[in-house]
């Protein structure tokens, strides 16, 4: 679950909770193109030329390479573009599941899943706004995926970008705030929610749900038990409080079996 934000520096940084113990971790490369030249910018721009299926450079009439003929150029004696390396503050802290360290974590970290990306810190001064900004400004034209559309502006065509790492609220994260590594668990998202919801009712004593007698849809305005998002929410909140009560509940009960059991096996023997 890694969250994201500026810092009271304005440097963006990560934290994370994985599931697992983490690797020993050598610092990640990504070699893509350079992108240290702007070729395109302003009026001066690649023209489409639609007999050869690409873009030409207007003044030489070149036509510009793909992704795949720019990674082709790309030699012995060239750097990644991107290198990613545990920093010196880098700080691993082992957290059990259920303790309060665990709790702590979580509030601490699902503060940031409730903001934007570029709210987590407010500039202060002068100095602080000129620097977000031209952190932003960077970011707007960084190139975030090999189909990104940012490479035309570096004499490469690539695709057309949906990614969101170009807004100023995101900070150039352009994927989920929350993640769930495949290479780890090799589950999906869908299992591992199928997980939680076997053993939430397995913990509260509920039967488990016959999935060939209900249908899920995605409520719609126009149904009649569609709510307005602030009634949802309200809701949400409340269910959650009512589960984690019911919860903390089912724990105690769990913990009082389990200490007589323990003191019954105790004189018996």
């Amino acid at each position: 679950m890694p969250g994201r934000g500026a810092g009271a520096t304005g440097c963006p940084h990560c934290h994370e909770s994985p599931a697992v113990d983490c690797p020993e971790h050598s610092p990640d490369q990504v070699w893509w193109p350079a992108t240290d030249e702007i070729r395109f910018e302003g009026d001066y721009l690649p023209v489409w030329y639609e007999a050869r299926g690409g873009y030409l450079d207007p003044a030489t009439g070149e036509l510009l390479p793909t992704w795949d003929q720019a990674l082709d150029t790309i030699g012995p004696d060239d750097e990644p573009l991107h290198v990613v390396r545990f920093g010196t503050k880098f700080d691993a802290q082992g957290v059990l599941a259920g303790s309060k360290d665990a709790t702590r974590c979580i509030g601490y970290l699902t503060k940031y899943l409730t903001k934007q990306l570029g709210d987590c810190h407010q500039p202060d001064t002068d100095a602080q706004r000129v620097h977000v900004e031209r952190l932003a400004e960077a970011l707007r034209h960084e190139p975030c995926s090999p189909t990104c559309a940012k490479w035309l502006r570096y004499g490469l065509v690539a695709g057309a970008c949906k990614g969101k790492a170009h807004r100023y609220d995101h900070l150039g994260h352009a994927g989920r705030r929350v993640l769930v590594s495949r290479k780890w668990s090799g589950k999906t998202l869908a299992d591992h929610r199928g997980d939680r919801r076997a053993w939430l009712t397995e913990m509260l004593g509920l039967p488990a749900t016959d999935p060939t007698r209900y249908r899920w849809e995605q409520v719609q305005p126009d149904d009649d038990d569609y709510l307005p998002s602030g009634r949802r929410l309200l809701r949400s909140v409340a269910d959650r409080l009512q589960w984690e009560n019911a919860l903390t509940e089912a724990r105690r009960r769990a913990q009082e079996a389990l200490a007589a059991e323990l003191s019954a096996t105790g004189r018996a023997a």
